[in-house]
Protein backbone atom coordinates (compact mmCIF):
# COMPACT_ATOMS: atom_id res chain seq x y z
CA UNK A 1 0.00 0.00 0.00
CA UNK A 2 0.93 3.58 -0.80
CA UNK A 3 1.86 5.46 2.57
CA UNK A 4 2.26 8.74 1.13
CA UNK A 5 1.09 10.87 -1.72
CA UNK A 6 2.17 14.31 -2.24
CA UNK A 7 -0.23 17.42 -4.24
CA UNK A 8 1.66 20.88 -5.07
CA UNK A 9 -0.17 22.39 -0.86
CA UNK A 10 -0.87 18.56 0.47
CA UNK A 11 1.11 15.45 1.80
CA UNK A 12 -1.68 12.59 2.12
CA UNK A 13 -0.08 10.65 4.65
CA UNK A 14 -1.37 7.08 6.16
CA UNK A 15 -3.12 8.02 9.45
CA UNK A 16 -1.27 7.26 12.46
CA UNK A 17 -2.07 7.17 15.95
CA UNK A 18 -0.24 10.45 16.70
CA UNK A 19 -2.79 12.44 14.68
CA UNK A 20 -5.44 11.11 17.08
CA UNK A 21 -5.27 15.04 19.11
CA UNK A 22 -5.06 17.10 15.60
CA UNK A 23 -8.12 14.55 13.86
CA UNK A 24 -10.10 14.81 17.16
CA UNK A 25 -10.27 18.92 16.52
CA UNK A 26 -11.49 17.56 12.89
CA UNK A 27 -13.83 15.48 13.62
CA UNK A 28 -15.54 17.04 16.82
CA UNK A 29 -17.35 20.01 14.77
CA UNK A 30 -20.82 19.25 13.87
CA UNK A 31 -20.59 21.04 10.84
CA UNK A 32 -17.87 18.58 9.81
CA UNK A 33 -19.51 15.24 10.76
CA UNK A 34 -23.30 16.50 9.44
CA UNK A 35 -22.86 14.14 6.96
CA UNK A 36 -20.51 11.74 7.96
CA UNK A 37 -21.58 8.18 9.90
CA UNK A 38 -20.32 9.19 13.49
CA UNK A 39 -21.20 11.38 16.31
CA UNK A 40 -19.20 14.72 16.69
CA UNK A 41 -16.59 12.87 18.59
CA UNK A 42 -16.25 14.39 22.86
CA UNK A 43 -13.10 12.88 23.69
CA UNK A 44 -9.58 12.22 22.21
CA UNK A 45 -9.70 8.68 22.69
CA UNK A 46 -12.89 8.23 20.19
CA UNK A 47 -10.72 9.68 17.74
CA UNK A 48 -7.67 7.51 18.69
CA UNK A 49 -10.27 4.56 18.67
CA UNK A 50 -11.14 5.68 14.59
CA UNK A 51 -7.72 5.79 13.55
CA UNK A 52 -6.87 2.01 15.18
CA UNK A 53 -9.92 1.04 13.34
CA UNK A 54 -8.80 2.29 10.21
CA UNK A 55 -5.07 0.89 11.02
CA UNK A 56 -6.51 -2.42 11.13
CA UNK A 57 -8.39 -2.28 7.92
CA UNK A 58 -5.27 -0.78 5.81
CA UNK A 59 -3.20 -4.07 7.81
CA UNK A 60 -6.38 -6.06 6.39
CA UNK A 61 -5.18 -4.15 2.93
CA UNK A 62 -9.61 -3.18 2.77
CA UNK A 63 -8.99 -0.32 2.93
CA UNK A 64 -6.88 3.20 3.96
CA UNK A 65 -7.50 6.50 5.53
CA UNK A 66 -4.52 9.77 5.18
CA UNK A 67 -4.31 12.49 7.19
CA UNK A 68 -4.13 15.59 5.09
CA UNK A 69 -1.42 18.22 6.00
CA UNK A 70 -0.89 21.21 4.42
CA UNK A 71 2.68 21.09 3.22
CA UNK A 72 3.72 24.97 4.02
CA UNK A 73 2.76 25.02 7.65
CA UNK A 74 2.44 21.11 8.29
CA UNK A 75 -1.06 21.30 9.50
CA UNK A 76 -3.43 18.69 9.78
CA UNK A 77 -6.65 19.83 7.78
CA UNK A 78 -8.62 16.35 7.57
CA UNK A 79 -8.80 13.47 6.16
CA UNK A 80 -9.44 11.18 2.88
CA UNK A 81 -8.83 7.51 2.02
CA UNK A 82 -10.40 4.59 -0.02
CA UNK A 83 -13.15 3.49 2.58
CA UNK A 84 -13.42 0.07 1.15
CA UNK A 85 -10.64 -1.83 -1.25
CA UNK A 86 -12.11 -4.30 -3.99
CA UNK A 87 -9.50 -5.92 -5.71
CA UNK A 88 -11.91 -8.52 -7.02
CA UNK A 89 -13.95 -6.19 -9.12
CA UNK A 90 -10.78 -3.69 -9.29
CA UNK A 91 -13.42 -1.13 -7.31
CA UNK A 92 -13.04 0.95 -4.43
CA UNK A 93 -15.24 3.74 -2.71
CA UNK A 94 -13.74 6.85 -1.80
CA UNK A 95 -14.80 9.21 1.66
CA UNK A 96 -13.20 12.56 2.72
CA UNK A 97 -13.29 15.43 5.29
CA UNK A 98 -11.87 18.63 6.04
CA UNK A 99 -11.85 21.26 8.84
CA UNK A 100 -14.18 24.01 8.43
CA UNK A 101 -12.14 26.84 8.31
CA UNK A 102 -10.42 24.94 4.87
CA UNK A 103 -13.85 24.48 3.01
CA UNK A 104 -14.11 26.31 0.02
CA UNK A 105 -10.45 26.41 -0.69
CA UNK A 106 -9.89 23.56 -3.40
CA UNK A 107 -8.44 20.93 -0.62
CA UNK A 108 -10.66 18.44 -1.13
CA UNK A 109 -10.93 18.15 -5.20
CA UNK A 110 -6.93 18.37 -4.86
CA UNK A 111 -6.91 15.50 -2.34
CA UNK A 112 -9.32 13.27 -4.24
CA UNK A 113 -7.39 14.16 -7.26
CA UNK A 114 -4.62 12.48 -5.84
CA UNK A 115 -6.57 9.65 -4.75
CA UNK A 116 -7.87 8.94 -8.10
CA UNK A 117 -4.72 8.53 -9.75
CA UNK A 118 -3.15 6.55 -7.24
CA UNK A 119 -6.65 4.39 -7.72
CA UNK A 120 -6.26 3.95 -11.36
CA UNK A 121 -2.55 3.93 -11.94
CA UNK A 122 -1.01 2.11 -9.06
CA UNK A 123 -3.25 0.26 -7.89
CA UNK A 124 -4.69 -0.44 -10.91
CA UNK A 125 -8.50 0.13 -10.15
CA UNK A 126 -11.06 0.32 -12.70
CA UNK A 127 -13.83 2.10 -10.78
CA UNK A 128 -14.20 4.89 -8.15
CA UNK A 129 -17.34 5.14 -6.02
CA UNK A 130 -18.64 7.88 -3.54
CA UNK A 131 -21.92 8.06 -1.45
CA UNK A 132 -23.22 11.29 -0.41
CA UNK A 133 -26.02 12.34 1.06
CA UNK A 134 -28.41 14.73 -1.37
CA UNK A 135 -28.45 17.56 1.38
CA UNK A 136 -24.29 17.37 1.57
CA UNK A 137 -24.73 19.70 -1.21
CA UNK A 138 -20.94 21.39 -1.18
CA UNK A 139 -19.48 17.27 -1.52
CA UNK A 140 -21.33 17.11 -4.60
CA UNK A 141 -20.02 20.23 -5.76
CA UNK A 142 -16.75 18.44 -5.66
CA UNK A 143 -17.50 15.50 -7.39
CA UNK A 144 -18.86 17.30 -10.11
CA UNK A 145 -15.50 19.68 -10.01
CA UNK A 146 -14.20 16.16 -10.70
CA UNK A 147 -16.50 15.00 -13.42
CA UNK A 148 -17.86 12.08 -11.43
CA UNK A 149 -21.04 10.65 -13.14
CA UNK A 150 -24.19 10.40 -11.10
CA UNK A 151 -25.90 7.15 -11.02
CA UNK A 152 -28.54 7.54 -8.49
CA UNK A 153 -30.21 7.65 -5.37
CA UNK A 154 -30.24 4.37 -2.79
CA UNK A 155 -33.25 5.77 -0.77
CA UNK A 156 -32.72 4.68 2.74
CA UNK A 157 -29.33 3.02 2.20
CA UNK A 158 -27.70 3.67 5.52
CA UNK A 159 -28.93 4.24 9.25
CA UNK A 160 -26.69 7.05 9.90
CA UNK A 161 -27.23 9.05 14.08
CA UNK A 162 -30.44 7.03 14.43
CA UNK A 163 -32.25 7.24 10.80
CA UNK A 164 -32.37 6.32 7.56
CA UNK A 165 -30.51 8.53 5.11
CA UNK A 166 -30.69 8.13 1.40
CA UNK A 167 -27.57 8.49 -0.69
CA UNK A 168 -26.33 9.86 -3.96
CA UNK A 169 -23.73 7.41 -5.99
CA UNK A 170 -21.13 9.28 -7.97
CA UNK A 171 -18.84 6.84 -9.79
CA UNK A 172 -15.83 7.83 -11.86
CA UNK A 173 -14.03 4.86 -14.30
CA UNK A 174 -10.73 4.64 -15.44
CA UNK A 175 -11.80 5.34 -19.15
CA UNK A 176 -13.32 8.83 -17.77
Amino acid sequence: MINNLYTKRLHLRQMAATDAAELFEVWSDPDVTKYMNITPFTTEQEAAGMINFLTELANENKAIRYTIILRETNEVIGSCGFNSLDYEHEKTEIGYDLAKNHWGNGYAPEAISILLETAFDSLDLNRVEAKVEPENVNSIKVLEKLNFMYEGRLREAEKSKGRFVDLNVYSKLKTD
